[in-house]
């Protein structure tokens, strides 16, 4: 049986997306253009990512002559939205502060970043985001 596809960017998606978000929109071509610049990546590679994008709904497209230009339909501030909420429902049962109790014991994290990290509790809590001790 076939696995499900992911509703998340794989790794290889998202360096796709990274493309499409950087230039605005991109033809097959310019995409394997691009990543060959960083890692290289087969033309046919491409468009099969690409397509694969489109069904999960990450990208649009247009024809230009023969060629088909993609673009972007999720902003990169979405995407990562998205990734986190999958991250903390798969992960963390759906609870922000475990994951940010995780990041406190396994990341390098100083007083001064701890006294932001602060500061922006502060100001969720004046906005009237539902904040947990």
């Amino acid at each position: 049986m076939a696995r499900p596809r992911s509703t998340t960017l794989t790794e290889g998606e998202q360096r796709i997306m990274e493309v499409l978000w950087e230039l605005g929109e991109a033809s097959v071509q310019q995409v394997t253009d691009a990543l060959a610049e960083r890692e290289g990546i087969a033309y046919t590679t491409a468009l099969t990512m690409l397509r694969i994008l489109n069904e999960k709904g990450f990208v649009d497209y247009r024809k230009e002559g023969k060629a088909h230009v993609y673009l972007p339909k999720v902003s990169r501030e979405e995407a990562r939205r998205s990734a986190v909420h999958h991250l903390l429902k798969r992960f963390f049962g759906g609870k922000p502060q475990a994951l940010a109790q995780h990041l406190l014991q396994v990341g390098d994290v100083d007083t001064e970043e701890l006294e932001r990290l602060r500061t922006e509790v502060r100001k969720a809590k004046g906005k009237g985001r539902r904040t947990s001790r």
